[in-house]
């Protein structure tokens, strides 16, 4: 099968960095689906894990976080797909990703890709659309009829993009979002915010200027560390922040006072770990398809580079590295 990977890590501008590839097609096991891959989105993860992931004696890697394709094979074990079967999903960092013509995945973290949506537009949303729902829902435990209000750091990105759509469509909260340039504000607005602050200024005083100076939660998609001083000033008492990035420290000494919480968001820790619970993401995706096709949520695709190869993925890489992307940027088909 055609695939796209490396051998060693290093930033996108070597000629070595994504190379087109022939390698054996996998094979099914227990719970796993073989998709027959038809798009594909990229995330920062995947730029990380180009810049860092350790060599595997002469194997390359392959990544990938994001797909949309149909189920060509199953395993032994599957119950909840069968074949032809139109599906959408995010994979996990423990096993070789989707950027192959054919990939292999649990089962228990795939969803049936939402109908109304070509490839492009459904692989746009797994990774994110989980990532949002666990931080809104499972890490900040919000209510389907929560009011109060809601900070959405880094609001045009990917993650943003559909955290905003979650927040406004399935809550009662205001939401706020950060952009920093008319474009990506314009974007934000059109996600659902309902107001707009410059993150590249302070928070405490762009919030102020719009009338809040405190935020009951505070979803934050980038900068954490740069922001870290300001969040005890604009999160209300016994409020709560999620974050996603990491940070190697963090400390929320100053949170004490307010009794703020502070909660860390990966999506990929359910699958990592075989959680018992990891059928939720496919519970998730499940719920997002439905929304999607009955015109609650819509896709955050923004750009299609065209099929799925080395210099295409090359420059998917760079727009997820620019830090100016605006929701998703795809690759559709071989």
């Amino acid at each position: 099968m055609k695939a796209i990977g490396f051998y060693e890590a290093g930033p996108i501008d070597r000629e070595e960095a994504l190379l087109d590839l022939e390698l054996p097609d996998p094979v099914p096991q227990g719970r796993d689906l073989l998709v027959r891959v038809r798009a594909v989105s990229v995330n920062p993860v995947d730029t990380q894990m180009r810049s860092f992931a350790p060599s595997h004696e002469g194997h390359p890697n392959v990544l990938g976080y994001d797909a949309a394709g149909v189920v060509e094979a199953v395993g032994p074990d599957v119950e909840m797909f069968k074949v032809g079967d139109e599906v959408y999903y995010a994979g996990s960092i423990m096993r070789p990703g989707a950027n192959a013509e054919l990939h292999t995945v649990d089962e228990r973290i795939v969803g049936h890709k939402p109908r109304s949506l070509n490839w492009g537009e459904a692989a746009a949303l797994p990774l994110t659309a989980i990532t949002s729902w666990e931080l809104l829902f499972d890490k900040l435990r919000l209510a389907r009829d929560q009011q109060g209000s809601i900070l959405v750091i880094n609001g045009a990105g990917g993650a943003g993009s559909i955290l905003i759509q979650l927040a406004r469509k399935l809550t009662g909260l205001t939401v706020i979002a950060t952009a920093s340039r008319p474009e990506s504000a314009a974007w934000v607005r059109e996600m659902g915010a309902h107001y707009v602050i410059d993150h590249s200024k302070p928070l405490d005083e762009e919030l102020a200027a719009i009338g809040f100076h405190e935020v009951n939660y505070v979803a934050s998609l980038g900068g954490s560390d740069a922001n870290l001083s300001y969040f005890p000033k604009i999160i209300a008492p016994r409020g709560a922040l999620a974050k996603i990035d990491h940070s190697p420290s963090f400390d929320i000494g100053e949170f004490h006072t307010k009794s703020i919480t502070v909660a860390l968001q990966n999506m990929f820790t359910r699958p990592m770990f075989q959680m018992a619970e990891m059928i939720e993401q496919h519970n998730i995706l499940e719920e997002v398809s439905r929304l999607v096709d009955e015109g609650v949520l819509r896709s955050t695709m923004t750009q299609d580079l065209g099929p799925i190869n080395a210099a295409n993925l090359k420059a998917a890489h760079k727009v997820a590295e620019s830090r100016t992307a605006i929701g998703k940027t795809v690759l559709t088909g071989f």
